[in-house]
């Protein structure tokens, strides 16, 4: 699975901290947000080869054009920021 270039360069740059990721696609629409312990650990997840994803996430990685992350404190601000984007949001 290749990750587009927006998307490439950033992942030279994840911090091993918890906090809040968004995939977006070309047109800048909100395609997924999730959360993690470790946004570098997680993100790179997506693209492994040997990481079997579900259809839907495969599905949205083929229209994710750029990556935007926020660093959080703890998980649990993680949390609560995943939730707020979420609603505020509404990802496909």
């Amino acid at each position: 699975r290749k990750a587009p270039i927006k998307i490439k360069e950033s992942l030279n740059y994840l911090p091993d901290k918890p906090g809040v990721y968004i995939f977006y696609d070309s047109l800048e629409e909100v395609l997924y947000i999730g959360k993690a312990k470790s946004l570098k650990k997680r993100i790179k997840s997506y693209f492994q080869k040997s990481q079997k994803l579900p259809t839907k996430i495969t599905d949205m990685l083929s229209h994710a054009d750029k990556l935007d992350f926020i660093v959080t404190d703890n998980e649990v601000e993680a949390l609560i920021l995943e939730s707020t984007l979420i609603k505020e949001h509404r990802p496909k």
